[in-house]
């Protein structure tokens, strides 16, 4: 019995982006079915491909971020490579670009001009600042994003400057976002008889959409939110602790019956009967106790009993896993969040699983990131040309 098709088959997306928000996007595309054809420059291609840890001379982070794609090498700036860029997003369903505003529309690539060439098409546009106001011009990484979207400023302890997660969180966000509105502006194209448009996210914005209450509480209240640390504010108990053998846990017993269930469990009956502490509200006004209580009791045990008390109280709990741990994890394990891969040299490794599960039609990854034009000729042919033609285009620095 052959499999259905994947959710996203027959889509065409073009992908004309570097590094993370962009490539990321069309990633996730690509692992559900997408046909995904990376434009990337002759000149070294995608900057990704020699980032963080190389095997052999390439990315590994480059080899997960571009798997299911095909690469293209064009030169936009060759009057060629803009001609052959145009037959592609002709016929393309989804273009999704993280050029700084205007890179396109100098390259006569701007929003006028491809939509009158394909009506139908959704452009996705990931920047920095969004496509207008007076910070569009100005270059936006996903840090920057972080910073101006409020959650730099609430990362870290109070008595220290802010921080930043260990990952480049903004640009992800900002490429879920940018996947939200592609699917959306189809969904209008497909079942209301509408046209393609352009999906417009600002890196700042993704991120100051994940804040929370922080605006309605600043308005009403006049309030800030400031760093505290691994506790959450208003949340009462919920943070990281470190036990007799070093190791940290984050414990969540700020649900009612939860935090009763838990102080029962850690033989605290006085705590767990308090009617001052039977909701949030009265757990947090006494914060600095309970969390005095917890320290207390977690830094008397190795991780391993601690975890087993509050396992047995059903307690939401975890260490904080390392990679280390991951591989070792029956969870991890059993939801097939490792997959096997080759390098191109036929050394096996491991990739990040699909995410997120479909039950009847899932995600998967057919191949890693590709050589930078690989499928050149492939891409090429498709569009009608021959070999000579395809060669001469190389010759010609087109390609």
């Amino acid at each position: 019995m052959n499999a259905p098709a994947k959710p996203l088959a027959g889509l065409k997306v073009i992908e004309l982006g570097t590094l993370i928000a962009g490539p990321f996007a069309s990633r996730l595309c690509a692992e559900f079915g997408a046909e995904v054809i990376k434009i990337e420059s002759p000149d070294g291609g995608d900057p990704l491909r020699k980032w963080r840890k190389l095997y052999e001379g390439t990315s590994l982070w480059w080899f997960v971020q571009a798997r299911n794609k095909k690469s293209l090498t064009l030169n936009l700036k060759h009057p060629e490579g803009q001609e052959i860029l145009k037959k592609l997003l002709a016929e393309a369903d989804i273009l999704i670009e993280n050029f700084r505003p205007g890179v396109l529309e100098k390259l006569g690539l701007g929003w006028e001009v491809l939509h009158a060439l394909n009506p139908k098409l959704v452009m996705v546009r990931l920047s920095g600042f969004g496509q207008t106001g007076p910070y569009k011009d100005q270059p936006g990484f996903g840090a920057v994003g972080e910073s101006m979207g409020g959650l730099r400023y609430i990362t870290g302890f109070e008595d220290r400057p802010p921080v930043r997660t260990g990952i480049s969180i903004g640009d992800s966000i900002a490429a879920l976002w940018g996947v939200i509105g592609a699917l959306m502006a189809l969904r209008h194209r497909e079942v209301n008889g509408g046209l393609g448009q352009v999906v417009d996210v600002a890196l700042y914005e993704a991120v100051f959409a994940m804040m929370e209450s922080m605006v309605p509480e600043f308005d009403v209240f006049g309030f800030i939110r400031e760093r505290t640390g691994n506790i959450m504010p208003g949340i009462t108990p919920s943070s990281i602790h470190t036990a007799a053998d070093g190791r940290h846990v984050q414990i969540g017993a700020n649900g009612d019956a939860i935090f009763k269930r838990f102080m029962l469990g850690i033989g605290r009956e006085d705590l767990a009967n308090d009617p001052t502490l039977a909701s949030n509200d009265g757990r947090d006004a006494r914060r600095d106790e309970l969390y005095g209580v917890i320290d207390r009791w977690v830094g008397s045990l190795p991780l391993d009993e601690v975890l087993a008390v509050l396992n047995r109280a059903e307690v939401p709990a975890s260490r904080i896993f390392s990679a280390e741990d991951m591989f070792a994890d029956p969870q991890f394990l059993a939801r097939e969040m490792f997959l096997s891969a080759k390098l191109p040299d036929g050394k096996p490794f491991k990739m990040p699983g699909i995410v997120p599960k479909l039950s009847d039609t899932p995600g998967s990854t057919e191949w890693i990131g590709p050589e930078l034009g690989e499928h050149n000729g492939e891409v090429l042919a498709g569009l009608g040309y021959s070999v000579e033609q395809v060669a001469a285009l190389k010759a010609d620095g087109a390609i």
